[in-house]
């Protein structure tokens, strides 16, 4: 079967922000009261949103997540990546790759909000090739592990979804990409905060990439 559109994941697959953005939450969750480490936070939380994860971490403080709390954490969140944030290696050239070869039939698809979203492909240089076809979780009936954001990034750039190659990190967003019936790769470096290769492939990914520079390949492999 032929590919005709990738649709790509932001948070560790475009730009290394899981550990800082868990860096932030870690801090903020011991201060309120749950004595948890950073790798502890890095696998109870990525993949997932905060607020989806608020009766646990309501039982772990033992106060209420409020809409204030959460603001203080995205602009504490936003002040750190927009310090320190990096592209994920390889990912730049990887998308200009594909958008090139697939005439940009190409979409970010993410459970983050879109304002941190297109913040962060802005600050690695990789919002022109989204331009348009940002979609996020936020935004959709349901986040990931639903498969709604990559249904809709798919009817927006009028492919099929059995047609469409996602990327991701997580099993939640493996299983989201399965859901929709896309097919899905996995990515999964050294580095923490990636789902195992192993958990990847239990979850419906077809292929697991240690490095994005692998995935201009991908098209043709398995086109």
């Amino acid at each position: 079967m032929k590919l005709e559109a990738i649709l790509i994941d932001c948070d560790g697959v475009l730009v290394d922000s899981e550990p800082i953005t868990n860096g932030v939450l870690c801090a903020m969750l011991n201060e309120a009261g749950w004595a948890l480490s950073s790798e502890e936070c890095m696998r109870l939380f990525i993949g997932k949103t905060v607020r989806s994860e608020a009766a646990r971490i309501e039982a772990h403080t033992g106060q209420p997540l409020t809409d204030a709390w959460m603001a203080d954490f995205y602009a504490r969140r936003n002040v750190r990546l927009d310090a320190e944030l990096l592209a994920i290696d390889g990912a730049v050239a990887a998308v200009q790759a594909v958008h090139a070869a697939l005439g940009g039939r190409i979409a970010c698809a993410s459970g983050a909000d879109r304002f941190k979203v297109e913040m962060q492909l802005q600050k690695v240089g990789l919002a022109p090739y989204f331009a348009g076809r940002i979609f996020s979780g936020h935004e959709m009936p349901a986040t990931k592990p639903a498969p709604d954001v990559y249904l809709a990034a798919a009817a927006a750039l009028g492919v099929p979804p059995a047609r469409c190659l996602v990327v991701e990190d997580t099993v939640t967003g493996v299983t989201a990409g399965v859901a929709a019936g896309a097919t899905v790769v996995g990515y999964s470096p050294s580095s923490v905060g990636h789902g195992t290769p192993e958990a990847l492939r239990a979850a419906g990914a077809v292929w697991v990439m240690t490095h994005m520079e692998e995935l201009p390949g991908l098209l043709v492999s398995e086109g």
